[in-house]
């Protein structure tokens, strides 16, 4: 035999020895009952004779030995009995036969403890045991065709994909660290998401109701606030996010060398103003072509597939023209954006005489010129009116108002000044608001990324909702000035549909640590890719009419299968953090629920107080406002062209 085990003999063996117990049984019904078999005539002289020597055995001496003797050989022979192997026996079942027959096979004892024994009596008594060793042998016989895999048990394959994850809570000044349960081998274990080096970016994913906010960028804000942070959060659900960075502020800001100051950009209803085209912050012509790529894309977001056409660069092109003009005229006294919007209604003749008079605009407006000398209209409106009806959507009073002023600089992680900026935007309006604050986002990238300055913290809730040029080197290079970006996206396919596919693919790439909700599609399936395989265990099993065949292997499968990504309840992230050089992190994947204090948040929340207002502007301010910029306009126009012909 190939198991090297002769199976005929082994055979044998175990019917021999059932033989001999069912011998032994026999006998001592025989020797027990014997006056009944009188009776019934099946008693014989020479079987007395044979059977006299055995009766002098030691087992037959009493009822308990002869029994038991019978039923140790028949256990032993059971043992290596062999069947098919059954799904449908159940332990029920086989507890019961064994249970009755032990109840029946022992029990029958008490019929022989009467002094007064008939012929009845003995004939009952071998029947009940007789019942009582059949059902014994029923017994034996189910639990070694039981089929002992429970190949049901597990039938979404939880146990094989749980995976150890990191159990140590690792903080260093930095660090964002949230507590959290996984499932081990059946086990619910007690877990941290680390992400002890969050400059190297921060991706949070998830479908609404996922728990983003909740589960994580609350506490990404509270964290590192207490951390002493400088930072930017934009708050795509005003006010959401911007409650719980006042909230904190007042309690933590007593931490931060310098105590910092919030100041909210809300373009719907006034509170701080700002302007980002601060001439100050733009040193040459390139600050002012970011600029202008930032707004004309976030206006026409269909154009970021498109860069590098004719009639995508002209645009940005014109409106770099005008923003360079009016940093240079006088200093930079009109450098606004609500000045930018009005200077590119102006007609063209006196437009273009105005912006020839500054010579390092010159190679980007002669092409409108020729094309203006050369009465190309067609070709002109092609290029310039698509600038001038996007900006004309920013027309509002109250918005230009916010755009003209200056309350504070955008360098909010300066060390000597610094700076917690809330950006509130309106989802109804998103489209409009996403524009002019894609513009702060970009001015404030230009001025945290520096060296020698306060750590900060970018966080961008909805992050396609805004257009953010250099996001990607943004987050290649700051890390060494100690600037970390978190960006909250549903789903792969919004940040594709918003800022095309190469440059999705490279933030979705480029960020070391990447927390993900139920996601669906290419999302769940990149996402179980980057987390990696895990041996499991496979079983196969294969039932004929004369045996069972079980086969056990392990092989490398998906720790977290797309499927069950896209299948995650809110609150539970899958991920992997990144480490640096002296933390290491072996387990950096996860698979956990993240445990969030419900009632303490909601005790915490109770006690918030509301964001108080900045201050009160009427409907005649915001005119008035208004009326002044278009006519600091014309009087440029006016007396340039005058006093220089």
């Amino acid at each position: 035999m190939q198991t090297g085990e002769n199976e005929q003999a082994l055979r044998k063996i175990i019917d021999f020895t059932r033989f001999l117990s069912i011998a032994v049984l026999i006998i001592h019904f025989y020797l027990c009952c014997y006056q009944a078999f009188q009776v019934w005539g099946l008693t014989h002289p020479v079987l007395n004779r044979i059977l006299w020597p055995v009766a002098q055995f030691k087992i037959f001496d009493s009822l308990l030995y002869a029994k038991g003797s019978a039923i140790a050989l028949l256990l032993v022979s059971l043992l290596g009995s062999k069947g098919r192997k059954d799904e449908k026996i159940t332990m029920s079942e086989m507890i019961n036969f064994g249970l009755t027959g032990l109840f029946l096979y022992a029990g029958s004892n008490l019929l022989l403890t009467s002094l007064q024994r008939s012929v009845g009596t003995y004939a009952l008594y071998m029947a009940l045991t007789a019942i009582g060793y059949m059902m014994i042998i029923r017994c034996g016989s189910l639990l070694f065709r039981m089929l002992k895999l429970n190949m049901t048990g597990d039938v979404f394959n939880k146990y094989n994909e749980s995976f150890p994850q990191e159990e140590r809570l690792l903080e260093n000044e930095y660090s964002i660290n949230l507590p959290a349960a996984y499932n081990f081998k059946g086990k619910t274990r007690k877990s941290w998401i680390n992400i002890i080096n969050p400059f190297r970016g921060t991706l949070v994913l998830g479908t609404p109701g996922a728990g983003k906010s909740y589960f994580v960028i609350r506490h990404l804000i509270t964290q590192h606030i207490k951390k002493g942070f400088t930072m930017l959060v934009y708050d795509f659900k005003y006010d959401d996010l911007s409650r719980i960075v006042y909230n904190a502020l007042r309690r933590y800001k007593h931490l931060y060398p310098v105590e910092p100051r919030q100041y909210i950009i809300n373009l719907e209803k006034v509170m701080h103003r700002n302007n980002p085209l601060e001439p100050e912050t733009m040193t040459d012509i390139t600050d002012a072509m970011d600029s202008a790529r930032t707004i004309m894309l976030g206006l026409n977001r269909e154009w970021i597939k498109k860069t590098g056409d004719f009639f995508v660069e002209s645009p940005i092109n014109f409106v770099t023209a005008l923003i360079w003009f009016l940093k240079k005229y006088e200093g930079g006294r009109y450098c606004t954006l609500p000045h930018t919007i009005e200077l590119a209604q102006v007609d063209y003749k006196f437009l273009f005489a105005l912006l020839k008079k500054e010579p390092e605009i010159e190679v980007l407006i002669n092409p409108f010129i020729s094309a203006w000398e050369n009465e190309a209209t067609d070709q002109l409106e092609g290029q310039i009116a698509s600038a001038k009806i996007s900006m004309a959507r920013l027309v509002s009073p109250t918005l230009y108002y916010v755009l003209s002023g200056s309350d504070f600089s955008l360098d909010i992680n300066n060390p000597q000044s610094p700076k917690i900026v809330c950006l509130a935007n309106n989802p109804q309006k998103s489209q409009i608001f996403g524009a002019v604050l894609s513009l702060y986002v970009n001015r404030i990238n230009k001025l945290v990324n520096r060296k020698n300055q306060q750590k900060c913290s970018l966080i961008f809730d909805e992050f396609p909702t805004i257009y953010f040029n250099g996001i990607d080197s943004l987050i290649a290079t700051a890390r060494s000035n100690k600037v970390a970006t978190t960006l909250a996206v549903q789903d792969y396919s919004q940040l594709k549909k918003d800022y095309g596919r190469e440059q999705a693919e490279v933030i979705m790439n480029i960020v070391g640590n990447i927390i993900s909700g139920q996601v669906t599609g290419d999302t769940a399936k990149q996402l179980s890719e980057r987390i990696g395989k895990i041996v499991q265990e496979r079983q196969s099993i294969t039932i004929n009419s004369q045996d069972t065949s079980v086969n056990k292997s392990t092989q490398l499968d998906f720790a977290v299968p797309a499927s069950k990504i896209a299948g995650l309840s809110s609150g539970e992230f899958v991920g992997t953090v990144a480490d640096d050089p002296d933390n290491k992190i072996d387990l950096k994947v996860f698979h956990n629920a993240i445990i969030n204090d419900h009632q303490a948040i909601r005790s915490e929340e109770e006690k918030y107080e509301a964001i108080p207002s900045v201050r009160q502007v009427t409907e005649d301010t915001l005119m008035a406002n208004y009326l002044r910029i278009k006519k600091e306009i014309s009087q440029i126009i006016v007396t340039e062209l005058e006093t220089n012909p």
